[in-house]
């Protein structure tokens, strides 16, 4: 395990983000079945739209996906980019300096985006395509080590079980992380996400939650993609439509534990929140104090 004294920057197209700056990367779903959109961004237009939308409200990456991730109507690497191509060659034109992530664990898929524009490659099924990896190197750009428990894409967990979640987190994630590296990805552009909901039960990733500092003390930087989870759900019986404040609340303690970065749908209340909770901890001053003075 790579263990270091002092969190770094992390380096993400033309944009550095210090430990201090929480990052919220906001949910572009170019996809017409997504469990929280319904499609409302299938469209070119709608999914433009949004991009702007979402700048406005303080995202520092989108991230782009043409796939479900869940269970559904089966999507070949051609209809993929079909979905995601041309738009991220748009977003990239229209947004110059903004990050542009791509969800997706296909490698010729993220090739052909990298070639597009994009900066980071958003692999949330723990390196199911092991050349991945080599991709993000040779565009230089950025890579998300994830944890599915060794699920196979689009696939959901089944009596999920674990000796110890945290740990077999901490150890899968780091071990892409320094596969990575070895492979050429520039150590500052790499990301480990625990993966909350795949592969795990709910009680999984309230655990994950609860001790997320102990993946934050790898050194590595971490995101969190809590948004609108079936575990959410699951904890106040709620639907997906319901889930914010649950969101929330976890993306707090995310938050407080040392996460770098945050994937939401919710963004100008995840912008919020994360910025509060950052001043709280003493790294972000406040943006406009008057009281007493």
């Amino acid at each position: 395990m790579r263990v270091i004294g002092q969190p770094a920057t992390l380096r993400l197209g033309d944009e550095s983000f210090p430990p201090e700056r929480p990052v919220v990367m906001a949910v572009v779903n170019r996809t017409p079945d997504s469990f929280f959109d319904r499609g409302a961004t299938y469209g070119t237009s709608e999914a433009l739209g949004r991009v702007d939308q979402v700048v406005a409200e303080g995202a520092d990456i989108v991230d782009i996906g043409g796939v479900k991730a869940g269970a559904g109507v089966a999507v070949d690497s051609v209809e993929e980019l079909r979905r995601t191509a041309a738009f991220v060659a748009t977003v990239r034109e229209q947004h110059p300096r903004l990050v542009v992530s791509v969800d997706t664990w296909r490698a010729d898929v993220a090739d052909e985006l990298c070639r597009r524009g994009a900066d980071l490659v958003n692999d949330a099924w723990a390196g199911a395509d092991p050349r991945l990896a080599e991709v993000a190197a040779t565009h230089g750009a950025g890579l998300v080590c994830s944890h599915t428990g060794g699920l196979e894409p689009r696939t959901d967990p089944y009596r999920a079980r674990y000796d110890d979640v945290v740990a077999d987190v901490v150890a899968g994630t780091v071990a892409l992380a320094e596969r990575a590296v070895a492979l050429g990805v520039r150590r500052d552009g790499i990301v480990l996400d625990p993966t909350h909901d795949f592969g795990k039960t709910t009680a999984h990733s309230l655990e994950l939650t609860r001790r997320l500092d102990e993946l934050v003390a790898t050194g590595w930087p971490v995101l969190v993609a809590l948004s609108n989870k079936d575990f959410v759900g699951e904890t106040l019986d709620l639907p997906v439509e319901r889930r914010l404040v649950g969101t929330l609340a976890a993306t707090a303690v995310a938050a407080w534990h040392g996460a770098r970065v945050f994937r939401a749908h919710q963004v100008a209340e995840t912008r919020q929140l994360v910025d509060m909770v950052a001043s709280i901890r003493g790294d972000r001053p406040p943006a406009a104090p008057r009281r007493g003075l």
